[in-house]
């Protein structure tokens, strides 16, 4: 194994198209960290740290954007906006059938103008979200009292950097290896490595050590689960039937169509966490209203999500709702079956059409369960850890770990069907 790894890297290294993609893909990620480290201007550090330390969602969002939103940098929304736009564009394709047949009966062509749609809605929720962001911190007096122009200049260099960053990530998937998105969110994850170990080091306690070491345990059991999940496959058999063509017998073999365990990846998680965000940033705002009661209203609100437990029951039953509701999306065993029936194939023991679509349906649904119950436990592990241990200096990121693990996984396989075309 270990022969076949430096194997592997001389013919990366010595290959100059795909060396120039991975230096390609170097090269973008540090435009990135240095666009992270361009604030906008008046800024209160101390309380901005301070605000970021007590909310978990913000917190999150400063992961996702590389630091970029601790410092309040020209790209701290990340690449966020896009992301939700990619969202809505999913849940649009059940309200509208053209945009369903377009993202799975269009091919590549489909998927393509599917995909510009996406980054078209992305402009508008970016310009949203910075306006309500630079609210939001305004509020809470992170940043000083903005007159109009102002505002208008921040909102639109914030949304711009977004963009930058979108555009960023298409390069990367065209001219380098790997998505270009998942990239920079895993550039963002690693980036806090450094702030994360020294905080450690400065915070350490001798007395914890059995706690330290069952942090270090509990991360490794997390990445070995993750790397089985993502790679856990339910292998149905199929068997294509036999044609005779002129003198050629055809078809008559045996194969099998693997589903996945975790069909919808991390993005149940991002789901949850946009619905747990936004009506805590609206309650937030609302709860310096004038109007008495609804000022009242939203600080219950506030104060109901702020609490760990509350929170941590919400997060894991929206995240378990959405990885089903996400696999029904992306996954439908009407057209699988529909598909197979076209070319001739059929499962063993099962009738063709209604009866494959019940079965590769029944199937899905026990599976997805199991993918569903990990990515739940996932979500809320870090706040089952830091009440079990008091310790807030160490967390174990599981939503960073699964978004880090599934990254480089995919980058891999990219990286080794490059190779293996370039050895043939």
């Amino acid at each position: 194994m270990v022969e076949a790894f430096f194997r592997k890297m001389r013919l990366v290294l010595e290959d100059q198209e795909l060396r120039a993609r991975i230096l390609f893909v170097l090269g973008a990620l540090v435009v990135f960290r240095l666009l992270a480290a361009i604030p906008i201007p008046g800024i209160d550090a101390a309380q901005l740290a301070a605000f970021l330390s007590n909310n978990q969602f913000l917190g999150l969002l400063n992961i996702f954007s590389g630091g970029g939103f601790s410092n309040l940098s020209i790209v701290m929304l990340g690449v966020g906006p896009y992301i939700t736009a990619s969202i809505v564009m999913q849940l649009l394709t059940i309200l509208i059938p053209a945009l369903k047949e377009m993202y799975q009966e269009e091919g590549d062509a489909g998927r393509a103008r599917f995909a510009q749609y996406s980054r078209y809605l992305a402009v508008p929720l970016a310009v949203i979200q910075a306006f309500g962001f630079l609210l939001l911190l305004s509020q809470n007096g992170i940043v000083p009292p903005l007159s109009g122009f102002e505002i208008i200049t921040n909102v639109l260099v914030i949304a711009a950097g977004s963009m930058v960053l979108m555009w960023l990530g298409e390069l990367i998937t065209e001219f380098g290896v790997g998505n270009g998105v998942s990239l920079i969110i895993f550039a963002g994850i690693i980036s806090r490595l450094p702030t994360d170990i020294s905080q450690l080091v400065f915070a350490f306690d001798p007395s914890q050590i059995p706690a330290y070491l069952g942090f270090l345990a509990a991360g490794a059991a997390i990445i070995a689960g993750v790397v089985f999940i993502s790679e856990a496959e339910r292998p149905i058999p199929v068997t294509y039937a036999r044609r005779v063509r002129g003198m050629k017998v055809m078809g008559g073999i045996s194969t099998y169509l693997p589903l996945r365990v975790n069909q919808a990846g991390v993005m149940p998680i991002i789901f949850a966490l946009s619905i747990l965000l936004f009506p805590q940033m609206i309650a937030t705002f609302l709860s310096h209203s004038s109007v008495i009661w609804l000022a009242s209203a939203a600080s219950s609100v506030v104060a109901a999500l702020a609490n760990q437990l509350i929170y941590g029951i919400l997060y894991f039953i929206l995240v378990v709702l959405f990885t089903y509701f996400y696999t029904a999306i992306t996954f439908e065993p009407h057209q699988i079956a529909k598909n197979l029936q076209k070319n001739g194939a059929f499962v063993p023991g099962v009738r063709p059409g209604a009866q494959t679509t019940d079965y590769l349906g029944n199937i899905i649904t026990r599976i997805t369960l199991v993918g569903a119950l990990f990515l739940g436990i996932l979500a809320v592990l870090p706040l089952i850890l830091r009440a079990a241990t008091g310790i807030t200096a160490v967390s174990v990121g599981g939503t960073a770990l699964l978004i880090v693990v599934t990254v480089v996984l995919d980058l891999v396989k990219k990286i080794d069907a490059q190779t293996s075309i370039r050895e043939y």
